[in-house]
């Protein structure tokens, strides 16, 4: 338009700035700066993702303790660790750990003291069954929801109830100011698993397990009083976080409008 020309706006094309000796209309077009394909290729940064969807069980084999500090070796089932490389994410228990050591279908994985403390991996021995999923390719199927593999916080198991063909959980947060987060319907992540939330209360909420999720998870044989990693669905704690900003920022606008 003429008045961001006037502006000098930056348009999709470029700067519009005048210039007395230009050809035609008193404007000329300075076109932006352009990237190799090859500069810009050096600054994109790979991250680690996850889906959600738990690929199977493994197991801990060893766990060797230090101050602080934790080493897990974990055995994978046959295959599943194929074409894995040192430095590699695999979320363990919805964490995402790094591949020091391979050795066959064994994986080691350091964790260091906030993982210990904000995780239920300190709880980790010889014979654990843990939920394992490999990060995620270009091109996979999100076939939960986008899970980054950083936990917010733990719970306790609270209750289970069997039927013939599911199972009902029960969970506690034991930091119970991330329950603002947790929606009927939402998403949630435990141990690394996509989970849609049943119902919620003030100190719990729930969820509900298919016979195949049982079968491919730990939940099939987790018992009441057991912890778990929570990781609170990325864009409702978006959601929640930027409403309660800008009530805030009206309230306290409207309170110094009406003193």
């Amino acid at each position: 338009s003429m008045l961001a020309q006037r502006a000098g706006a930056r348009t999709p094309v470029g700067r519009i700035i005048f210039a007395r000796d230009a050809v035609g209309p008193n404007v000329r077009v300075r076109p932006p700066r352009l990237t190799s394909c090859r500069n810009r290729r050096a600054t994109v940064r790979a991250v680690s993702m996850f889906t959600g969807i738990v690929q199977g069980m493994a197991q801990v084999v060893g766990v060797d303790r230090k101050t602080d500090f934790s080493a897990v070796r974990i055995q994978f089932p046959q295959g599943r660790t194929e074409g894995i490389q040192l430095g590699a994410s695999v979320a363990i228990n919805g964490t995402c750990l790094t591949v020091t050591d391979i050795a066959d279908d064994t994986l080691s994985f350091d964790i260091i003291v906030e993982t210990l403390r904000a995780t239920n991996l300190g709880e980790l021995e010889a014979g654990s069954a843990v939920n394992f999923e490999r990060s995620a390719r270009v091109g996979d199927e999100i076939g939960g929801h986008n899970v980054s593999g950083h936990i917010h916080t733990t719970a306790k198991v609270a209750d289970i109830l069997d039927t013939e063909n599911n199972r009902k959980l029960t969970f506690e947060l034991m930091d119970k100011s991330w329950m603002k987060y947790v929606m009927p319907k939402g998403y949630i992540s435990v141990n690394g698993c996509s989970l849609t939330i049943g119902e919620v209360s003030e100190q719990s909420f729930t969820v509900y397990l298919i016979p195949e999720t049982l079968r491919v998870t730990v939940f099939g044989a987790i018992s009441v009083g057991n912890t778990v990693n929570i990781e609170i669905e990325t864009q409702t704690q978006a959601i929640v976080d930027t409403t309660e900003r800008v009530v805030a920022a009206y309230l306290a606008r409207t309170a110094g409008a009406n003193p």
